[in-house]
């Protein structure tokens, strides 16, 4: 057994490793350094209608409170995409006909693939500290799980408020372990510095204007209007919604760290880029099994296509009317020629149909309103 904090730190991340997750890291529990910060940004509601982001406040502030016993963090982070992938393969839908779907959730849900190898560390763990407290989280616990990831020395968190690692790039998914070992940070994962600098190609590209420096207004965001607000759209974001049918990428697409084309000597905003390769294949359960789905399909589902064309994905976060709402708003904005009379003649169904679901049936009047004004030149 390691015979101090140093030497357990690298065997537990070690351990970690050994899992399959691209990098892992340790932080001491340590309240959080941004509790003004959330506490302005959920007055202001910029959470939206993700109230549950209000609840336990505390506990989210502070790990210590949330679990008992804990004095460390195991930080991991799963790539699900690989940085400066091919443009070719770089899962740009063409097709009008498609609806976008955000990178992170083309494979398997990774809350089950996250969780699961996570509960194989915590059981290796228990097997060398039987007397230790080992449990596990992602995105769904009350953690911070960004911040922590930062002390751990996995990265650094952008203007978009994202994750970045000067070498991997922004797409991660994270998760831990809470632990009542006394771990000690490594010399070889240190926090690391912001390499933002001036840049603001996020800010500058985000089509709905949701962020500012290290700030998301959340009730603006692609994402969250697509996957996680569970009433009408509003119409001001329509257009700005594109092509997406759930979540959204943009704001990491634009980013020079998730570049393979940046040269390695280029400064961006005043900080220096290192885009040297250094990252292992993704996992399996992340590879591609639905980059994009037909609109009009999507506009026809029924409870048991939903069911069975997302079997295994995260994208069982929206419900059958939301999938139906995005389909309305992508198509009205990708559709054109042969492909716009279906589209139009389902959405006179819809809005004209009493028995249709309120949230389907008003974002489709919304849409035909839309579709009926001139475009402008």
């Amino acid at each position: 057994m390691p015979d101090s904090a140093l030497e357990l730190s690298r065997r537990v991340i070690g351990l970690a490793m050994s899992r399959g997750f691209a990098d892992a890291g340790v932080t001491p529990v340590e309240p959080s350094a941004w509790a003004d910060e959330l506490r302005a940004w959920l007055a202001a509601g910029m959470h939206g209608s993700m109230a549950y982001l209000a609840v336990k406040v505390a506990e989210r502030l502070d790990p210590a409170k949330a679990i008992a016993g804990a004095r460390s963090l195991v930080v991991v982070a799963d790539q699900y995409w690989t940085r400066g992938q091919d443009a070719a393969s770089d899962g740009e839908c063409d097709d009008p006909r498609h609806g976008k779907i955000a990178r992170y959730a083309r494979g398997r849900d990774y809350h089950e693939v996250v969780k699961r190898r996570l509960h194989e560390l915590c059981d290796a763990l228990r097997g060398e500290f039987p007397d230790g407290l080992f449990r596990a989280f992602v995105d769904t616990a009350p953690v911070l799980e960004r911040e922590h990831a930062a002390r751990a020395g996995l990265g650094w968190i952008g203007k978009h408020t994202l994750l970045i690692h000067p070498r991997r790039g922004s797409y991660f998914f994270l998760g831990g372990i809470a632990t009542s070992l006394n771990l000690a940070a490594t010399p070889e994962r240190r926090p690391e510095p912001d390499h933002c600098g001036t840049c603001t190609r996020c800010i500058d590209a985000c089509p709905t204007r949701a962020i500012t420096p290290h700030s998301v207004d959340a009730s603006r965001c692609i994402s969250y209007l697509t996957i996680e607000h569970r009433g009408v759209i509003g119409a001001e974001f329509h257009e700005a919604i594109g092509g997406w049918l759930y979540g959204c990428d943009v704001c990491q697409e634009v980013c020079p760290h998730n570049s393979a084309r940046v040269a390695a000597s280029e400064r961006i905003g005043g900080a220096e880029a290192d885009t040297r390769a250094n990252h292992g294949p993704i996992p399996a359960e992340y590879a591609e099994s639905r980059r994009s789905l037909p609109l009009l399909d999507v506009l026809n589902w029924k409870m048991e296509d939903r069911s069975r064309v997302l079997s295994g994905s995260a994208m069982k976060r929206a419900t059958l009317a939301m999938f139906r709402r995005n389909a309305i708003i992508a198509g009205a904005n990708t559709l054109r020629g042969d492909d716009c009379g279906p589209f139009v003649a389902r959405l006179q169904e819809i809005a004209g149909d009493e028995g249709e679901d309120a949230m389907v049936r008003e974002t489709a009047t919304q849409t035909l309103d839309r579709l009926s004004r001139p475009r402008a030149l």
